[in-house]
């Protein structure tokens, strides 16, 4: 099984808003369209590491994980997508919900 690890610290330890450059430099649109994207069909297993970040707002999450759901399937991405949070496990949650919420939002 090939898997690969994204630390989102690594890309940014401020992400935040939705879209770039409108919203900011490190947004959700540009983290899911620079490294979610790419690899979705490259790997089986995409761990998504949130450790070391000083925050995680709803506009980021929601247009990278929400965003990834809309192209493919929650269900695709909930498979395939896995998430490490021990600095705040309650994000986690936040996130699953931003991907199964993410259909609804666009109907």
């Amino acid at each position: 099984m090939s898997e690969l690890t994204i630390k989102v610290s690594k890309f940014s330890q401020t992400p935040k808003g939705r879209y770039y450059p409108s919203d900011g430099l490190y947004t959700g649109d540009k983290f899911r369209k620079e490294y979610l994207e790419p690899n979705f069909h490259k790997y089986d297993k995409i761990i998504i590491d949130l450790d070391d970040l000083y925050g995680c707002p709803s506009s980021f999450r929601e247009e990278a994980f929400g965003g990834l759901a809309r192209i493919y399937s929650e269900n695709e991405v909930l498979n395939k997508v896995h998430f490490i949070c021990t600095d705040e496990p309650p994000l986690i949650d936040d996130i699953h919900n931003d991907i199964l919420d993410a259909n609804k939002q666009a109907s």
